[in-house]
């Protein structure tokens, strides 16, 4: 029977080290050199045989001390750990004392910006698509980020590729009808579910998303050119539909007030000759030509 506890990962936390103020042990370094400068031009002069042990010990306390020190920036924690065990991370900035066989493993906890490689998805509707996004992403749990995860960079970069892929399956690129939500109609939408996505696939490692979006996308190079030409197609009909609406209602405005003037009464054969005659001028392409009628109308 296998034993499933074994196969899981052991998920570490973050806790506060305990260290040292670095510039009160750098007094005592410095104390430590001047004690064997004294040692040392006592022993010179024919000192006493003390002389030798306290040159011994300021030599040792010296070495002692200057191993211990690191030094942190604003937004950087030092992990430290004790022969392989985890103890604690030091994020106090400033020059700092840790004991000399405690190691030490510098992280950065500032925001990093990444702009992720073009990569090719198939949409919702299958059709092959462009897409690229851009990640600002930051450190918030040192332990997990530098003992849960073999390397938390390329860590990030791969999940934001896996995580660009299950967005953009998700939506189709766009929707003609308007009734969809879409990639290219719904940014912040998409953008928002592109975050939590990774801020979940991320969260084991320790890092959190601030903001990301998607900074390319577009068709795949072999159908952009069909797609255009349907965008195109679709347009036209748009455009030509909104002007036939219009022209309908001109040509209906029309009719009526000839008739409530009393201006003309045209039979059935006459006002649909009218109403072909105004839709061509009002829906044509190119400028009409009148032609002056100097008879009867009938």
């Amino acid at each position: 029977m296998t034993d499933e506890s074994s196969n899981t990962l052991t998920a570490s936390r973050e806790i506060a080290a305990s260290s040292f103020n670095g510039y009160l042990m750098l007094f005592i370094m410095l104390a430590s050199m001047a004690g064997f400068a004294w040692a040392l031009l006592d022993a010179i002069g024919g000192g006493s045989a003390g002389n030798v042990i306290g040159i011994g010990f300021t030599t040792a306390l010296f070495l002692f001390v200057s191993i211990g020190f690191y030094m942190l920036q604003p937004n950087q924690g030092t992990a430290l750990t004790l022969f392989g065990a985890y103890k604690g991370t030091d994020r106090n900035e400033g020059l700092r004392w840790t004991w000399p066989w405690m190691g030490k493993s510098k992280i950065s906890l500032r925001a990093n910006n990444l702009i992720s490689e073009k990569i090719k998805v198939n949409d919702l509707r299958g059709n092959p698509i462009e897409m690229a996004a851009q990640v600002v992403w930051r450190v918030t749990d040192t332990a997990q980020a530098l003992f849960d995860i073999d390397d938390y960079k390329a860590f990030v970069l791969a999940q934001i590729e896996a995580a660009v892929r299950t967005i953009g399956a998700r939506y189709p690129y766009d929707d003609f009808t308007h009734q969809e939500v879409t990639l290219r109609g719904n940014h912040d939408q998409v953008g928002g579910e592109l975050r939590l996505e990774l801020m979940e696939r991320l969260r084991v490692a320790g890092i959190t998303v601030d903001e990301c979006g998607f900074t390319h996308l577009a068709y795949a190079q072999e159908i952009a050119g069909a797609m255009l030409r349907r965008q195109q197609a679709e347009a036209v009909v748009a455009a030509r539909k909104t002007l036939v609406e219009g022209a309908v209602g001109m040509v209906e405005m029309a009719l009526e007030m000839l008739s409530a003037k009393n201006v003309v009464e045209l039979d059935d054969e006459r006002r649909a000759a009218m109403v072909s005659n105004l839709m061509v001028v009002l829906c044509g392409e190119r400028d009409t030509q009148p032609v002056v009628n100097t008879g009867s109308l009938y």
